[in-house]
């Protein structure tokens, strides 16, 4: 699980926009933002919600349960109601591939 993954080719992932994939039992959710791409957990640290059915606003994706929204470049939780990070993984494009790095810390 400690090598990088393809997931996705980078024409599949609109600029701005985001999809949702599983590894290895693990929902993610890829986000494409002014040509760069970011993985964070597919969880909302607060009630376990679906961040990837959110709204992406810049590199802000909302929470749609309750509004929590994460900084998709860290995984850092930016508002109420939550209170902690969720999780975020490497991301690397090698010739138009999209590759994901699972952080299983």
């Amino acid at each position: 699980m400690s090598d990088f993954r393809k997931i996705a080719r980078v024409e599949d992932v609109p600029d701005p926009g985001k999809m949702v994939f599983e590894i290895d039992e693990r929902l993610i959710v890829l986000v494409h933002v002014g040509g760069d791409f970011f993985c964070i957990d597919d969880v909302c640290t607060h009630d376990g919600g679906p961040l990837g059915d959110g709204q992406l606003c810049d590199h802000q994706l909302a929470c749609p349960r309750h509004g929590a929204r994460f900084d998709v470049r860290s995984g850092k939780a930016l508002t109420m109601p939550a209170t902690e990070d969720t999780v975020a993984h490497q991301v690397k494009v090698v010739d138009g591939d999209v590759y994901v790095k699972l952080n299983v810390d």
